[in-house]
């Protein structure tokens, strides 16, 4: 299907359900974008450039309409590296002075640093009113991405979160399959990932100066001074801290679970529940079982559970997730990182990344599958921004995922307690101790208006 030409396209939900997205209502409305260079071209400024970073500029820059025009990366070697693909970009190592410097000179901002920063960094950039693609998880704190959720909506910007493999055909087909009913209401679904981005041991002590091409101020932040260890947090480890990454709920879980959240038509959680080690207050357990109960939807029985696995967890063990007995999967291998929904019909397995696998096989032979085309989650972006289409995973739909997603990282530091969720007022309302940690304290001279 090819992209509607016209600015004034107002995507309808079949038009989506076609391109196999599940899209909330809100995405339907109009978005404003900003204005292009004299030349045509989508200026776009894109903050950390190295690692993941570097492959989002990639990604960006080949669209033929962007023009990379300011650079930023605390290390001086990966922005030097990024330079020298972009040579007529002016390069920062602080976004603050870039947003400051660049704002009428810059179209749209691209955020690709540590979760700890995606949210200061997403909110300053549209505070300049510029259209921003940010990075999974949408932040690092829950109130964080209400906020960016509701800044982004009363500006009317074009956002998109980094969830790239939510445009692929195969997780687009998944979501076509699920909403079409083909295995019935869903009761249940099982993620995991047998990545471990958890750390259990004690607070680093093999302090060092931090090397002269690192900017450490600039790193860390939002977050409390610290001194700098090698391998830990640049380059190294610190999506296993809590300070600074989501662990691997957080890291992989958005990818994994954002298949069964947008083809369910998720909302809030009613509580969360997470079994693992006891809280450090150092690093995210490096084994985890998340449970969620989420209110019932078209897609699902009244309720539906969610349970997720990871690190030595991961795969669960088919003869523990009491599937109904009339299914015979046989000798089914879970893969190392997927999801698995239970409908009243039957099962589908969803590998990450692959095609959706429908059981009991014999069950589902003579279903016809969707046929989608794989999509390209950047480019459907720069073309949002400049009057084509709309995004997938604006934050309007990434704010509450993330939301979902945060509610579980926070109920690690409380093992085996439930957390009662009332997502309209942001609060757990059985654990006022869990409340603390859904926003952050920012380090002074780093506070940024609305977070």
């Amino acid at each position: 299907m090819s992209h509607p030409q016209s600015p004034r396209f107002r995507p309808t939900r079949r038009h989506f359900l076609q391109m196999g997205l599940a899209i909330p209502a809100a995405s339907l409305l109009p978005s404003v974008a900003g204005s292009a260079a004299p030349n045509g071209k989508w200026r776009t400024a894109h903050i950390g450039v190295g690692g993941m970073g570097g492959a989002d500029l990639n990604s960006i820059a080949s669209h033929g309409s962007v023009e990379v025009a300011a650079l930023c990366d605390v290390d001086a070697n990966r922005l030097k590296e990024a330079q020298s693909k972009h040579p007529n970009a002016k390069t920062f190592s602080d976004y603050r002075e870039m947003l400051d410097k660049m704002a009428s000179s810059i179209d749209g901002v691209v955020v690709s640093t540590p979760d700890h920063t995606h949210a200061p960094a997403a909110m300053m950039a549209m505070q300049n009113n510029k259209p921003v693609y940010c990075q999974k998880p949408l932040t690092h704190a829950v109130f964080e991405a209400r906020k960016l959720r509701e800044v982004a909506a009363a500006k009317g910007l074009v956002t998109q979160m980094g969830i790239q493999v939510h445009s692929s055909a195969p997780y687009r087909r998944a979501v076509v399959m699920i909403q079409e009913g083909v295995i019935g209401p869903v009761s249940h679904v099982y993620a995991w990932s047998n990545k471990n981005w958890g750390f259990d041991g004690a607070a680093p002590t093999n302090v060092q100066p931090s090397p002269e091409t690192l900017d450490w101020n600039l790193w860390l932040g939002t977050a409390a001074k610290r001194d700098y260890v090698p391998s830990v947090y640049h380059p190294g480890n610190w999506r296993k801290l809590i300070d600074f990454g989501t662990g691997t709920l957080g890291d992989m879980g958005v990818h994994i679970f954002d298949t069964p959240y947008a083809a369910l038509a998720l909302t809030a959680p009613n509580w969360a529940m997470t079994t693992c080690r006891p809280p450090t207050h150092v690093g995210h357990p490096e084994q985890n079982v998340v449970r969620y109960e989420f209110p019932g939807t078209k897609f699902t029985t009244d309720k539906m559970i969610w349970t997720w696995y990871d690190g030595d967890f991961a795969p669960p063990k088919i003869s523990d997730l009491n599937l109904p007995s009339q299914w015979d999967v046989g000798s089914l291998q879970l893969p190392g990182q997927g999801a698995l929904f239970v409908g009243e019909k039957g099962l589908m397995l969803l590998p990450h990344v692959g095609e959706p696998i429908l059981l009991p096989e014999k069950t589902f032979a003579d279903v016809k599958r969707a046929d989608v085309q794989n999509g390209n989650h950047y480019h459907e972006w720069v073309n949002a921004c400049m009057g084509e289409g709309t995004t997938s995973a604006g934050f309007d739909y990434a704010g509450p995922l993330t939301e979902s997603l945060l509610l579980g990282v926070v109920a690690n530091r409380f093992p085996d307690k439930k957390l009662m969720w009332d997502a309209a007022n942001l609060r757990v309302t059985n654990l006022d101790e869990a409340n603390k940690l859904l926003k952050k304290d920012y380090r002074d001279g780093f506070a940024v208006e609305g977070l």
